[in-house]
């Protein structure tokens, strides 16, 4: 009679010897795979309490109010076996069920919700969330498990932040996850929520111990897929086919694949990324451009509150657009009701300087990057998140101001800080650009600012915007030499970016503020 170890070994001999190599050679491609984060995964599991079937991993799900499914995101199975766990609670029809994925960033939540309400289409979801670009792996099955979740779910959500390459970072992200969840928790009180989660996230420091933080009355199940140690423990029983297997009281691990295929499908990624040849991202050298400005500044990307900081900045951050996807950038355009004659001008804008900022639909359209215009884009994203992005489903600012009711003399200010914070940007991200030209012009002062708003506003458009963009980048000009001189810091910087200019007259008195320190500090 064969004894546990003769069965382990004879079963796992042959996958063990095919791994080595496997395992060697991702570990030429994959610098991560021994941080100190992902041993803590692997180190959490190494034994388990009982051998499960069917029918008591069904009174498990049952049991949760949380399920956290641990996610091997080069192994479709992995995907799919989540599409069929929320498909199998949802039809048991005593409670609604809500998905929750770390494929999709909250940032991009918008855009899920118009895939939900089948306004676009599975490619512009694919596109405009950056699945290829951002993600990289097999598109199909996580799309059967978002059409899965919409056939019997209440609703998907992203949970997922930057930075996603960065493990120093990785905490950051399990606390934000948390915190989405919980908002979750609140929008659908008696659901059951699905989160599918990279599986060393799941380590019970990790996002468990977040979530609990965050939910501390929630009882949670996590649904481990495949780990190894587990695996080859379970490899020495003498059923043919261990399901799954009880970790703890609220853990379990499901087989459905072995350790062999799960490393071979991420080898078969790794070697088809190193072999891709496509144009240009831009969205890293924004989105980094973005990152460097908000540390300046000493901006907290991931502030759960407003105030002296954007709330979840890393949730606002812009989609990217570029040659490839001008057309899919028109289409979003026209159906946030942008005029044609806007989307002239922006794509005007494009021609002369290479990109633009929307903060329409809060996105980028880049067709060449040149550096100076870049960062000054970048610092107008970063002021419009700071005193309030738009809101998408009702048009109203963060701060309640809708930026429809500004009066002509408030929306010219308003432009003109817009500009001065974007050109200081500009130089702080890249000081070789020249100081704007001065000469016959006014002085900087209340009263020559006040005059040339009162004939702005009685000009046309055209006139009224480069009146505002010459003063706006002027006091940017003067705000940047102040900061070199070490009279301005970065902290009154900051209050200058969160200022709330959609409330009436607030604009004029933070341009008039602004000119008399530059005045004074001049002297």
């Amino acid at each position: 009679m064969a004894t546990t170890s003769n069965l382990r070994s004879r079963r796992s001999a042959a996958q063990l010897h095919a791994l080595v190599g496997v395992e060697r050679e991702i570990r030429a491609q994959d610098s991560h795979s021994r941080r100190k984060y992902l041993r803590e995964f692997s180190q959490a599991f190494q034994n388990y309490d009982s051998i499960l079937g069917a029918e008591q991993i069904r009174n498990a799900l049952h049991s949760g109010d949380v399920v956290l499914v641990g996610d091997y995101h080069a192994l479709p199975a992995a995907q799919r076996c989540a599409a069929s766990l929320i498909e199998q609670r949802a039809l048991a029809g005593d409670r609604p069920v809500v998905l929750g994925v770390e494929t999709i960033f909250a940032r991009d939540q918008h855009i899920l919700e118009e895939w939900w309400r089948r306004e676009i289409d599975e490619s512009e979801l694919r596109e405009r969330i950056r699945f290829d670009l951002d993600w990289g792996y097999d598109w199909t099955p996580f799309h059967e498990l978002l059409v899965t979740a919409r056939d019997h779910a209440e609703a998907i959500y992203g949970l997922d932040c930057m930075p996603r390459e960065d493990l120093r970072k990785i905490g950051a992200r399990d606390r934000h996850a948390a915190a989405k969840l919980a908002e979750i928790r609140e929008r659908h009180p008696n659901a059951v929520i699905f989160v599918l989660f990279g599986e060393s996230h799941l380590a019970p420091g990790h996002l468990p111990r977040a979530v609990r933080t965050q939910m501390p009355g929630a009882k949670m199940l996590t649904v481990l897929q495949n780990v190894d140690a587990l695996y080859w423990r379970a490899a020495g029983e003498r059923a043919d086919k261990v399901e799954a297997v009880r970790v703890s009281d609220d853990v379990l691990c499901i087989f459905n694949a072995t350790p062999l295929e799960k490393y071979e499908s991420y080898r078969l990624f790794l070697d088809q990324w190193s072999r891709c040849e496509s144009g240009p991202d831009f969205a890293p050298t924004l989105y980094n451009l973005i990152d460097s400005l908000a540390g300046f500044l000493g901006i907290n990307r991931y502030s759960p509150h407003n105030g002296t900081q954007p709330k979840f900045l890393i949730d606002l951050l812009p989609e990217v657009y570029g040659r490839s996807s001008g057309a899919t950038l028109r289409r979003l355009l026209e159906r946030k009701g942008v005029s044609e004659q806007e989307r002239e001008r922006m794509l005007a804008t494009v021609e002369e300087r290479g990109s633009a900022y929307l903060p329409q639909v809060n996105a980028f359209y880049i067709r060449e990057f040149q550096m100076m215009h870049a960062a000054e884009d970048a610092t107008r994203f970063l002021h419009h998140a700071c005193h309030g992005l738009p809101r998408r489903w009702n048009g109203a600012n963060s701060n309640g101001a809708n930026p429809g009711v500004l009066s002509a003399t408030d929306a010219f200010y308003a432009r003109v800080i817009e500009h001065a914070v974007a050109y200081f940007g500009s130089r702080v991200l890249h000081p070789s650009r020249p100081a704007p030209e001065v000469n016959d012009l006014p002085q900087l002062s209340r009263a020559a600012c006040e005059k040339a708003a009162l004939a702005a506003i009685r000009g046309d458009e055209d006139k009224c915007a480069a009146s505002a963009q010459e003063w706006g980048f002027r006091i940017g000009s003067q705000i940047y030499d102040l900061y070199l001189a070490g009279k301005v810091k970065p902290s009154g910087l900051r209050r200058l970016f969160l200022a709330r200019l959609g409330e009436p007259g607030q604009a004029r008195r933070v341009c008039i503020a602004v000119l008399a320190k530059i005045r004074a500090a001049s002297r």
